[in-house]
């Protein structure tokens, strides 16, 4: 008998991965490929079915027009205009069925994030206590841990509500995602560093800085929590002043070292505000700005947590050059793609940079901007100042603005370029945007920038 012009129609596990499978999805028929069926990964359900020998169609219950845009994305890795009828989460939850939620997270994400061409997608809201106090938005997938009020809040990569959990808290000052559905929170009304479990409420570890032989040790508050593969660094500040760093084992929980002990008697010694890990170099930034009467004041550090040692540090208003006497810093920030410091200055606004890896007593280089346009769009904005480094772009909020510098890339002749002419600046928002408030915090994650605004409900996405 000649079968050559025969076409089986199921497969059983190690057959050809041309042969074609039938499908009967909500009483609709649907015919594709073992290989279509097995790149939704080896975990999905649609790679199991291909592995399935059967003479007839497998039947499952479930929507067909929502499984034919799945389907059209395993052929071609990206989804078709009839997906536009159906909200994300619809699609979501279909993908989270048939195990290729990371097909259509990749087909959904947004284009890579570039400040200069950035706009306003939405506004993600708590459905209580609106006014974000603090937040966490993780680079790996765009996904935010909010602090509002006393409680915490998690949207997915759709930014899609998860979870909250009411805490102890009356306000949250820092919240920090250390591992997955768990969560690190601190409060300068009340003391201790708090670990929480996202997924059932529950507090599960305390850690408080104290010192028997010290009498002023007591009731500590935490100020800024950063984090390694391994360990979590909070700043810790008591009521008298004194201040530190503790370094935290994750998997225990338990205190591995204090280091950057000071009294607080001065700016030079207040606890860090910002504290951030440099994995690369192995080294802990950390920051610290007060602004009065007569301009800004503060330091930055940097410390080996090996050693518990500062192995550099500027303080400004300082003496020589680098401190540009009368124009100190307003905010700082580490690029940890381009291991580069970068600091914003209080009065013109002007941005410094310095190399990490080649610092010394006076390491600032400031940003030019040789666009006149530019350089006159706003005017000088004398004011509040957020300044954060994602995606080897810098970006700084003055006031209600917020601007972007960029890295030139693709230069063949960039070796003949000073650095500080690497850069270009342009505004992210239009002049109705800064009239909406302060911005009070700004940071990065997956291809989304996040940005909260003084006394104003929500984060801008």
């Amino acid at each position: 008998m000649d079968d050559r012009n025969s076409s089986p129609t199921t497969t059983a596990g190690g057959g050809d991965s041309g042969e074609r499978i039938k499908l009967n999805v909500g009483g609709k028929l649907f015919e594709t490929t073992v290989s279509t069926l097995r790149s939704g990964g080896p975990d999905s359900l649609l790679f199991a079915l291909s592995n399935r020998p059967a003479h007839d169609a497998v039947f499952i219950d479930r929507d067909p027009e929502i499984f034919s845009i799945l389907l059209s994305l395993l052929r071609s890795n990206r989804l078709p205009s009839t997906a536009k009828g159906f909200s994300n989460q619809e699609l979501i939850d279909e993908a989270l069925y048939f195990g290729i939620e990371s097909q259509l997270k990749a087909a959904l994400a947004p284009i890579p994030f570039n400040g200069i061409g950035a706009s306003l997608f939405t506004t993600v809201k708590p459905s209580s206590d609106g006014v974000v106090s603090d937040f966490n938005a993780i680079d790996s997938d765009g996904s935010l841990w909010m602090a509002h009020g006393g409680q915490i809040s998690v949207y997915d990569w759709n930014l899609t509500h998860t979870a909250t959990v009411r805490t102890h808290f009356d306000f949250i000052d820092s919240v920090k995602r250390i591992r997955p559905e768990i969560a690190a929170v601190g409060s300068s009304n009340a003391s201790g560093l708090h670990i929480f479990n996202m997924a059932d409420g529950r507090r599960i570890h305390s850690v408080d800085w104290v010192d028997p032989s010290d009498v002023r040790i007591y009731k500590a508050r935490v100020h800024a929590i950063a984090d390694s593969e391994d360990s979590v660094f909070a700043s810790y500040d008591c009521q008298h002043g004194e201040n530190c760093i503790l370094m935290i084992d994750k998997s225990t929980m338990k205190i591995s070292s204090e280091f950057g002990r000071m009294s607080g008697s001065s700016t030079k010694q207040q606890v860090p505000s910002k504290l951030k890990y440099i994995s690369d170099i192995g080294l802990l930034f950390g920051s610290s700005v007060t602004s009065g009467p007569f301009g800004c004041s503060g330091y930055i550090r940097l410390w080996d947590p090996r050693t518990q040692n500062v192995v550099w540090e500027a303080n400004e208003p300082g003496s020589g050059r680098s401190s540009r006497f009368g124009d100190s810093f307003a905010a700082a920030d580490v690029d940890l793609d381009e291991l580069l410091l970068f600091k914003v200055c209080s009065t013109s606004g002007d941005v410094g940079m310095a190399d990490l890896r080649k610092l010394s007593d006076d390491p600032w280089i400031y940003l030019k901007e040789k666009n006149p346009s530019m350089r006159s769009a706003r005017g000088i904005s004398i004011g509040s100042f957020v300044l954060h480094c994602y995606r080897k772009q810098v970006l700084v909020g003055s006031d209600g603005e917020l601007e972007v510098w960029s890295r030139v890339e693709g230069n063949g002749n960039s070796e003949e370029i000073a650095v500080e002419d690497l850069y270009r600046r342009n505004y992210v928002d239009k002049v109705e945007d800064s009239e909406r408030g302060v911005i009070k915090k700004i940071e990065g994650g997956w291809d989304r920038l996040f940005v909260t605004r003084e006394d104003v409900e929500g984060i801008e996405t």
